[in-house]
């Protein structure tokens, strides 16, 4: 998968639905690959390293499902890296406000259970 089109996938903006032949689908097609078809390296059933079925399903209906509904939450980059400055990119990602106040409400919350003997 290209490097830039994974944050897609992991948002359930793109999906593949191994039931109609690796069809891919975007929620938003910027990048001209809809209705592609899976490559077939990626699908052969003799290799041990193809595309596990299950999984593409597993991530398949969670995708069509947040889709119809519409956008819900927002979802947040949670991956920083260890050079970067985190609290400036929450300061200017979207939602700053709801954002730092989930951050903090997380780490009290381990606090808190830690300081209870709860780990």
């Amino acid at each position: 998968m290209m490097a830039h089109v994974h944050p897609w996938f992991d948002d359930y903006s793109v999906f593949v639905n191994p039931d109609d032949g690796y069809k891919i689908s975007f929620m938003e097609d910027t990048f001209g690959l809809y209705g592609r078809i899976l490559d077939p390296v990626c699908r052969d059933p003799v290799d041990p390293n193809r595309v596990s079925d299950p999984i593409l399903r597993w991530l398949f209906r969670p995708s069509v499902l947040g889709n119809l509904r519409g956008p819900g939450e927002p979802s947040f980059e949670h991956d920083f890296s260890p050079s970067s400055d985190m609290l400036r990119e929450i300061r200017q990602g979207p939602f700053s406000v709801e954002r730092f106040e989930m951050e903090l409400f997380a780490r009290l919350r381990r606090w808190e259970r830690l300081e209870d003997g709860v780990e």
